[in-house]
């Protein structure tokens, strides 16, 4: 029954969604049926920002409601402390159950950061060979930057590698919601569930890339501008994914937008599947639901693709908080961060967010769960230390300002309500000075840039030697491996079958 345990919790989170490509957020075509209704009975946080536009970097802040550089994440490839409290060391500590199913891109010989079960293995690597290199010229990239393939390459698939992960992941997020119900009931839950779509390559089964009419799919509003009007990070992200070197034609831009929103539905579809085994488990009138994504996708917008930029569509991403019966909802429009998760979450369990994070950089989002006028009004910062920079970068924004400063690059200033496709930086314009210099103060008291540089640097340095060392010899591999004991599975001859069957069976009604 409803309020006999505390409040449990079931996380959905998308790998490269923007807010932008969702119905729920204005957009016209994509369709997610599973997703808008669950928009329908939750809050939607209008302006909800990654603090970290790459994978593992934002979901270590998420976890740990800390800027990801303040616990030694930079990039894709660096270790995480097993020492560094999680939310799920907290819920954990508290007497809740916690496992995750899916991608949290955890990298070192700590696959767990606090859940009790990991359901999957990841999708990615848990070792440190992804590690930038901020010596190494653009023009001479890595094996794993991301190039032009998935753009000009979409595919209608029976089966691909990200389509049988995600398919894992929610079996087993099913299988566990079951699991609990039959055997945890008394217990409250975590259970975080993480797909990898719409991350590209955009390879989805036809019936997904059929709800769209290539005719309908949309270009870019911004198309791609000329380099020589572009920020320098943008050059260097359209260099280093060598955007313009494959001289992209309309009809390419269409297919690959089409496979990203196929890809898109497709997500909607799994995380339906887990939704409906919430509600079927008879778990729905206890949890609470939460809908996000890691990150951005730029989707051809003024010439880039992918992530690793502050601009709106790769920076901006979809929030949405349900309360167990749906209650309060409304829609929020002051910017919040996924940094907010842990004292999000921890107020609602009725526990002390300064267990997982002291001070920390997030704040709780609970009271504008029952009232949107509530949402906390402060600014939100994102970082960016890895591919595409030489040199710490990061953003603010508060209100409809947001500034966007480097190390190596001029300042960007752009007000969001004026200039929504960010297209005119105020940096330079004197009537705005005192919003510059007051962003950039918030900015400074948060982020140590300069000093950031140096350890970025040694860290690439120390992770290099590793990852050439790890290579030699007999390799150890840190990827979780999933444990299933068929020994205590289905019927064993330890224990009356009868009674096993019957300790299996959730019921939904009686049979007339």
């Amino acid at each position: 029954m409803p309020g006999t345990t505390p409040a449990s919790f079931l996380v959905l989170m998308a790998d490269q969604l923007a807010a932008s490509w969702l119905p729920m957020y204005g957009h016209p075509l994509v369709r997610t049926p599973a997703l808008s209704a669950l928009a329908d009975g939750a809050t939607v946080f209008e302006n909800a920002y990654t603090p970290f536009p790459l994978c593992e970097p934002a979901r270590a802040s998420m976890l740990t409601g800390r800027f990801a550089s303040s616990v030694g994440v930079y990039d894709n490839a660096t270790e995480m402390r097993a020492t560094v409290p999680t939310v799920a060391h907290a819920l954990r500590a508290a007497g809740y159950y916690t496992a995750v199913s899916g991608k949290m891109h955890f990298v070192g010989p700590d696959q767990l950061h606090g859940f009790e079960d990991r359901l999957t293995t990841d999708i990615y690597p848990g070792d440190v060979d992804w590690t930038p290199d901020w010596s190494r010229p653009l023009d001479d990239p890595f094996p794993w930057y991301h190039t032009m393939e998935s753009v000009l390459a979409p595919g209608i698939c029976n089966a691909a590698m990200q389509t049988d992960y995600d398919q894992e992941v929610a079996f087993q997020a099913c299988r566990r919601l079951y699991d609990i119900a039959r055997h945890r009931r008394d217990q409250p839950f975590l259970l975080f569930v993480s797909f990898t779509n719409p991350h590209d390559p955009w390879e989805i089964p036809g019936r997904f890339w059929d709800l769209y009419e290539r005719s309908e799919i949309d270009l870019p509003a911004v198309s791609a501008l000329p380099l020589e009007e572009v920020d320098p990070h943008s050059r260097r992200l359209r260099e280093m994914c060598q955007v313009d070197a494959a001289g992209l034609t309309e009809e390419q831009i269409r297919r690959a937008r089409h496979g990203y929103y196929a890809a898109i539905s497709y997500l909607d579809e799994r995380v339906g599947e887990v939704l409906g085994a919430l509600r079927q488990s008879g778990l729905e009138d206890e949890t609470t639901v939460l809908f996000c994504a890691d990150h951005g996708e730029m989707l051809g917008e003024r010439g880039l693709w992918y992530k690793m930029s502050f601009l709106e569509h790769s920076a901006r991403v979809p929030l949405l908080i349900r309360r167990p019966g749906g209650g309060g909802g409304g829609r929020v429009s002051a910017p919040v961060s996924l940094a907010d998760f842990v004292p999000t979450v921890l107020e609602l369990a009725g526990l002390d967010a300064d267990a997982v994070a002291g001070s920390g950089d997030g704040v709780s989002l609970a009271p504008a769960l029952d009232d949107a006028a509530a949402a906390p009004a402060h600014p939100v910062v994102s970082e960016y230390h890895a591919e595409g920079v030489q040199a710490p970068a990061a953003m603010v924004r508060s209100g409809r300002h947001k500034l966007i400063v480097s190390l190596e690059d001029p300042d960007l200033l752009y007000d969001l309500v004026d200039d929504p496709s960010e297209l005119r930086n105020l940096a330079e314009d004197p009537a705005t000075e005192p919003v510059r210099a007051q962003l950039r103060a918030e900015l400074d008291r948060r982020l140590d840039l300069a000093a950031l540089d140096g350890r970025v640097r040694e860290s690439q340095r120390e992770r290099r030697l590793v990852s050439a060392a790890l290579r030699q010899g007999r390799p150890t591999s840190w990827d979780h491996q999933p444990h299933v004991d068929a020994a205590t599975q289905y019927i064993r001859n330890r224990e009356d079958m009868y009674e096993l069957q019957r300790q299996a069976r959730l019921d939904s009604g009686t049979p007339e």
